[in-house]
């Protein structure tokens, strides 16, 4: 645990920088769901030094870096479940980030057509038919093309990037419908934001299916990169993902063409393990370092959030208001963690 504090940036001084750090962190992270409102807040500034806006707005329009919602609502499922629920936005709705030029991992998790209906309010499905219709949109086409009002379209808008049907240009168009102050029109002068943020609206998927064979093995180095070493227990809160026997195969297909090493890296847990060459042997000197006795403290969002399953202790529920904390890679007692619990985390 104290290990992957350091593989993931979080630990002191191995924090990343500027726009290299920032792609650099959302590649590790990609296809890791948490609330929106968790992401930049309580995830990358975690992890970036001087975490600028600015740059994940720049990386996300020039097309580089998409984010959206990728595990199925519950709702959508309404076909499938015979359950009667609806949609509804949320700034906790899980979101995920993903690199363009690899996001070949990528599988849509549900049917196109009438079944995305499902769940769904009349004007967010009407919303939904335009855009399937007419491509990417900006706000105000949407407008003019739907003839709804404005609030309808925003509210509609929301609903189905909660739905996991939607994403956007930029990621400012997201945090646009987090900040109710900004869906209010709060806001004097030049310290008020707009509104309606530059970029266009469109469809998380195509509709297209790619190799599945090929995706696979996208995961799996996904994966890969985010932890170093994989096994089965560190991808409990991993919802999105392949069904595990599908991805043993392929990690030992990898582990034949010599990409990845198969072995036991980690003691206490039982079946195949997989790492990175570079991350077994940075473990194996993270072995020898003295500890240093501080205290590390995480968002219970955070992938990091990995109490009661890699390290003992009672589970702390995935919340982007509680915090979990980290003493040389042990999880804090409760009693110590109770005075952090409250901390604001960076803002």
């Amino acid at each position: 645990m104290n290990w992957l504090l350091g593989w993931q940036h979080v630990a002191p001084s191995t924090q990343l920088l500027g726009e290299r750090g920032t792609l650099e962190a959302i590649r590790q992270l990609q296809g890791f769901e948490a609330p929106a409102n968790s992401w930049e807040r309580q995830i990358l500034k975690r992890r970036i030094t001087d975490y600028d806006p600015t740059i994940l707005v720049q990386l996300c329009l020039t097309g580089v870096v998409g984010w959206g919602r990728l595990s199925p609502h519950p709702a959508t499922l309404e076909s499938v479940t015979g359950a009667k629920r609806r949609v509804t936005p949320t700034s906790v709705a899980p979101v995920t980030f993903f690199v363009r030029e690899d996001s070949e991992w990528m599988i849509p998790r549900r049917e196109t057509g009438e079944a995305e209906t499902f769940g769904l309010s009349a004007g967010a499905s009407a919303i939904l038919q335009f855009l399937r219709q007419r491509g990417a949109s900006f706000f105000a086409d949407i407008v003019r093309g739907s003839g709804r009002l404005k609030s309808e379209v925003e509210a509609a808008l929301w609903e189905l990037v909660a739905a996991g049907l939607l994403t956007a240009d930029g990621f400012d168009n997201l945090r646009a419908l987090i900040d109710p102050k900004r869906r209010s029109g709060q806001g004097i002068g030049r310290t008020s934001r707009p509104r309606h943020s530059a970029g266009r609206w469109s469809l998380l998927f195509s509709g297209e299916t790619g190799d599945h064979s090929r995706a696979l093995e996208a995961t799996c180095r996904m994966l890969l990169g985010r932890y170093g070493i994989v096994f089965r227990e560190l991808l409990t809160r991993e919802p999105i993902l392949p069904k595990w026997r599908e991805l043993l195969i392929t990690f030992r297909r990898l582990e034949d063409r010599g990409e990845v090493r198969g072995g036991r890296f980690v003691s206490g847990f039982l079946g195949e393990q997989f790492a990175l060459g570079m991350a077994v042997e940075s473990l194996r000197a993270m072995r020898n370092r003295p500890p240093t006795g501080e205290l590390i403290t995480l968002s219970a969002a955070d992938p990091l959030n990995l109490v009661g399953i890699v390290v003992p202790g009672e589970r702390i529920p995935v919340n982007s208001a509680r915090v979990v904390a980290f003493r040389d890679g042990v999880a804090a007692e409760p009693d110590e963690r109770a005075n952090v619990i409250r901390m604001p985390l960076a803002r």
